[in-house]
């Protein structure tokens, strides 16, 4: 909406994201607890966010967002792996959050030249300097959300202008460290050299699985996060991104199979996980993501990920493993430059124990039909942003979902969907 200066060492910036959604009644044979409601149903969710940053030096800058979340969205944001709306705040153990602004990100960045040749930089909400030494480290410390740096992917990162699911904005087999709203606090160091970098976080897990509480001893629960990117392409004269990232958590988790062994030995009237906690547990992954230019005005994207699955999903969602592919499509190509479409394929499943799990009749923090005539949960999504007037653009999203919850029992599910996105 308004210009930014390209030299002041202020950045100040905000955002509205109000998204609408709706489903019309689908075939449920049974629901459970956490099941998406079968009858039809509409919310609306609302985003906020004031950004600020502030140059101290030409190489030290802090950056402080406040940010506002309020309504809500289908189903109570339970009964899908790949929820429909990234945007959509879940309930922290079925207590609803507050709905007063908050602090959403703290933090300072160092940046370490390691060479005089510079190359040029975007200035935007997370970077402020106009130009960068070309082979570098930088360190953030402070609270930050672990998407901002790791899994990022241009065509499907964006639930602001792109699309919208859970699954297609992030891997879905990436647990990575936060708390309900999607934060954490810790520290990163990346090393940059133009052509590939890696970077390195250490970063708090909650209490407890989607908890709002950060468990602030190192000693007993945290996540180490470690990515290498390397930018070349691999078509001739085309730029394209590839990007590996592992992750290893340390928290309270519950098992899978000793909740189902306690079930059957008759300890527990349903598996019930909460009760198998134990502080030391480990979950690992692996997420590998790329980005393509096909043309000048198509992109191609994807990612495979995975997680050994043995141990409760404690902070994004329910999913074990994930594919994902995908385009995206520059409005360039019908003469409307800042207009774009997007449509990405996501299959979603969950280990062999987890499965049992809910078919048996245990709940996650996300899923629990009651039972489970297991299927992988297949998800469809296509969206088409429009350019308004200046930072204003409406979206209209469609998605399609096949075993919602890996239910072969429930759906498929139709969600369209309306968003209104303004920058300032």
């Amino acid at each position: 909406m308004f210009p930014h200066s390209d030299s002041a060492r202020v950045w100040i910036s905000g955002q509205a994201n109000i998204i609408l959604q709706w489903h019309p009644a689908f075939p449920s044979k049974y629901s459970g607890p956490n099941s998406l409601s079968a009858p039809a149903q509409s919310d609306t969710s609302r985003v906020f966010t004031v950004y600020t940053g502030y140059e101290l030096t030409d190489t030290t800058e802090v950056f402080a967002d406040i940010e506002d979340s309020t309504g809500g969205g289908i189903g109570n944001s339970v009964g899908l792996a790949g929820y429909t709306n990234l945007d959509v705040v879940r309930t922290a153990a079925g207590i609803p959050l507050s709905h007063a602004p908050y602090l959403a990100r703290a933090l300072l960045r160092q940046i370490v030249p390691l060479s005089s040749q510079r190359v040029p930089a975007q200035r935007n909400w997370l970077q402020l300097a106009t130009s960068l030494p070309k082979r570098r480290l930088e360190f953030w410390i402070g609270k930050f959300s672990i998407s901002d740096f790791f899994d990022t992917n241009g065509p499907g990162s964006d639930s602001h202008l792109q699309f919208l699911n859970w699954t297609v904005d992030n891997s879905g087999a990436y647990d990575y460290a936060a708390n309900t709203r999607g934060y954490t606090d810790g520290a990163m160091v990346e090393y940059d050299n133009g052509a590939w970098s890696v970077r390195f976080a250490e970063a708090l897990m909650p209490k407890v699985a989607n908890g709002i509480q950060l468990d602030a001893n190192l000693a007993r629960s945290r996540e180490e996060n470690f990515e290498t990117d390397y930018r070349g392409g691999f078509l001739h004269h085309r730029d394209g991104v590839i990007r590996l990232v592992t992750y290893l958590n340390h928290a309270n988790m519950g098992s899978y199979r000793e909740a189902i062994d306690e079930f059957l030995a008759g300890k527990t009237p349903q598996p019930n996980i909460i009760a198998t906690r134990r502080q030391g547990r480990h979950k690992y992954g692996f997420d590998l993501n790329f980005e393509q230019n096909l043309t000048d005005k198509i992109r191609a994207f994807g990612r495979w990920g995975w997680n050994d699955g043995r141990n409760e999903s404690f902070a994004y969602t329910e999913v074990d493993r994930t594919f994902e592919l995908g385009a995206a499509y520059s409005g360039d190509a019908w003469s409307r430059k800042n207009d774009r479409a997007g449509a990405a394929f996501t299959l979603n499943t969950i280990s062999g124990d987890h499965a049992r799990y809910l078919a048996l009749g245990g709940i996650g923090f996300l899923l629990g039909d009651g039972a489970l005539n297991y299927g992988r949960e297949k998800i469809f999504e296509g969206y088409y942003t429009a350019h308004v007037w200046r930072g204003t653009f409406v979206s209209f999203d469609l998605q399609h979902i096949n075993n919602p919850g890996y239910n072969k029992d429930r759906g498929p599910v139709l969600v369209p969907g309306l968003r209104l996105h303004v920058d300032f």
